[in-house]
């Protein structure tokens, strides 16, 4: 876990270090990404270097061959369990070497073609990123721009930035050093998916890697009707399921899982280790991690990606309640010290607390959405999870009988087992009956967490010991949909999605060279609009964008269209939206096609060409356009 640590911490050390010279110095330069990212690199090679990460002695595939780390839960007949297991130790590495080609293929595929040129087009590969790939493409030119950390919103006007978005803030450090954007959304997306994969064998061995990969339920089965026979389709993608490919649907899309998984992964594997690995441990005078890179890594997570901090704080509070007091001591001192750093990267993400909170009362998740839900839940949850569900209540039923049947003393920590999957059943709990995020579907950012932590259990817990026939039977069941919806997702993008024309954009981007970063323009809410994928500051952005982040834009949408209609009190509105400048291109014509556009008369033109015109509001019209 060496290597992975210090990738982690890497990145965790330069983000947070370009945020805070960032901040100093009124946004990034090319010197303040430079420091940043040296600096990084010079705490993960100490890391690499240091006596104090020699964790690697520990197996990687633990998680796999050691079935019965605590002899008090063998059942009768272990021995005869471990025979039968036998077979499928032997093959681990092929496993192993399997799904690593599986992996690299669908990470080569989402991330070589993320975004690309195909003629005058620039196009992605996945439908399901256009929306979201332009909102991050927004924010790591906005942070590359120069403009004054913590930024203000680049697509709400009212608002400072409201989102986790240190990923991109790393790729903007990356911009500020000339790497190339398409480059660098490219490589953050090959690094992050190996960083997975090996975080993930390291946490639930093979069995892990396969349930992130396969995730899925019945709908994949589809295949198999005569209308799709052997057709590899997204089943899963259909708009009537929940339980989405992850690799597809949040991991492509999401960016900041690509650092939020292999980061919460690696705390997850610190900590099962440190508080329940001590017998492999005989050798050795140091835990798994630094108590600093652990403190870092656990006290920045909201920087990157809140839900998953959710997520880490609910499995330490579950470990706490059953530890014992060393367990306990550690994890105070680890809340404690992560506690201020913590909460002030809450303030910065959330605009400064103004934002409205997450968390509401909405029990059932998405079962009453009239997309979504089904006539029985019974018929929800076996089309969206299939056997997954059944498997899980069986081995937290299976846990707590022996947990019950051997018990504990008062003194002594809950069994590795019951420690983890408690939190488990807590976060999907809570999924079920609270919307932590304005759009229910969001709450799997926090649900999958509670699917990972079930995983390496599900196998060495309660599959592993069962015959080889009926573990190939499950495993086809939990794994066969979800592999045919991440092969049929990839597939289905052959020809790529239209995302921006090139010569447009780059004519955008020279005209507003002289514009200062931190103007706002009117234009139309569009997701790919060209100021935004400049990284440019709009009165409004997409919509859909707007209402997942909790803002109620109907009053700012309404006065943007009468500034954009023309009305009598334009120039007012104007400065009510802080709008200096007016961007009237294609989309703008489209939509608002009766338009008086008086600012073409009263305004001066700042530049105008195939692609449209800007016009500075609070300028008069040069003598040669007035004429």
């Amino acid at each position: 876990m060496k290597w992975l640590s210090a990738g982690v911490t890497f990145v965790n050390f330069s983000t947070a270090c370009g945020l805070i010279l960032g901040m100093v110095g009124g946004g990034l330069t090319f010197s303040i990404a430079a420091i940043s990212v040296i600096f990084g690199a010079a705490i993960a090679a100490y890391l690499i270097a240091s006596d104090s990460l020699k964790s690697d002695v520990l197996e990687s595939s633990k998680a796999e061959a050691n079935i019965f780390p605590d002899t008090r839960w063998q059942q009768p007949g272990g021995a005869d369990v471990v025979s039968q297991h036998s077979s499928f130790v032997k093959y681990r590495d092929a496993w192993k070497w399997i799904l690593a080609a599986f992996f690299a293929i669908f990470a080569f595929r989402a991330f070589c073609w993320l975004i690309y040129i195909d003629s005058e087009e620039l196009k992605i590969q996945s439908p399901n990123n256009l929306g979201d790939l332009a909102l991050h493409i927004t924010y790591i030119r906005n942070f590359a721009n120069g403009v004054s950390l913590w930024p203000d919103n680049p697509i709400y006007v009212f608002s400072k930035l409201r989102y986790p978005a240190g990923i991109d803030l790393f790729n903007a450090l990356l911009c500020c050093l000339h790497v190339d954007l398409t480059r660098g959304l490219v490589w953050t997306g090959l690094l992050g998916s190996l960083a997975t994969f090996y975080a993930f064998y390291r946490w639930g061995g093979s069995f892990a890697v396969a349930g992130f990969l396969f995730n899925g339920g019945i709908a994949g089965f589809q295949i198999l009707r005569s209308s799709t026979f052997f057709k590899f389709l997204d089943y899963q993608g259909d708009k009537a399921i929940a339980w989405k490919s992850i690799p597809l649907a949040m991991f492509v899309t999401q960016r900041g899982l690509l650092y939020a998984i292999p980061a919460g992964l690696l705390l997850l594997w610190h900590w099962r280790d440190k508080f329940y690995g001590a017998e492999n441990r005989k050798d050795r005078h140091h835990p798994p991690l630094p108590f600093w890179v652990e403190l870092s890594i656990y006290a920045s997570m909201p920087l990157f990606h809140v839900h998953t901090f959710l997520a880490l704080s609910a499995v330490l509070v579950c470990l706490f309640l059953g530890g014992d007091p060393p367990m306990r001591r550690h994890i105070a001192i680890l809340i404690a010290g992560a506690f201020v750093p913590a909460t002030f990267f809450v303030w910065l993400i959330s605009d400064n607390f103004h934002a409205a909170s997450m968390l509401d009362w909405n029990p059932g998740w998405v079962m009453h959405d009239p997309e979504l839900g089904r006539p029985t839940i019974f018929q929800f949850w076996f089309t969206n999870f299939g056997i997954f569900i059944p498997l899980a209540l069986c081995l937290l039923a299976s846990c707590c009988w022996r947990l019950w049947k051997f018990g504990i003393n008062r003194n002594e920590k809950l069994p590795e087992k019951i420690a983890f999957l408690l939190p488990a059943a807590a976060i999907f709990i809570s999924g079920l009956l609270f919307k932590f995020a304005p759009w229910e579907w969001d709450n799997l950012k926090l649900m999958i967490w509670a699917y990972f932590l079930v995983l390496p259990f599900l196998w060495t817990d309660l599959i592993a010991r069962w015959p080889l026939e009926a573990r190939v039977a499950v495993c086809i069941g939990l794994f066969a949909s979800g592999f045919v919806s991440l092969f049929g997702g990839l597939a289905s993008g052959r020809t790529g999605f239209g995302f921006a024309n090139r010569a447009e954009l780059d004519e955008v981007g020279a005209a507003i060279q002289n514009v200062p970063v931190e103007a706002r323009f009117a234009a139309y809410p569009l997701y790919n609009h060209p100021l935004l994928l400049q990284g440019r500051k709009v009165v409004m952005g997409y919509p859909g964008h707007l209402w997942t982040q909790g803002f109620d834009y109907a009053g700012t949408e309404n006065q943007l269209r009468q500034l954009m209609e023309g009305a009598g009190n334009w120039r007012e509105t104007a400065r009510d939206l802080h709008a200096r400048y007016l961007f009237w291109g294609r989309e703008e014509q489209s939509n608002y096609p009766t338009s008086k556009r008086p600012w073409e008369k009263t305004a001066w033109l700042v530049a105008s060409g195939d692609w449209g015109a800007i016009y500075d509001l609070e300028q008069p019209p040069r003598p040669s356009a007035a004429r």
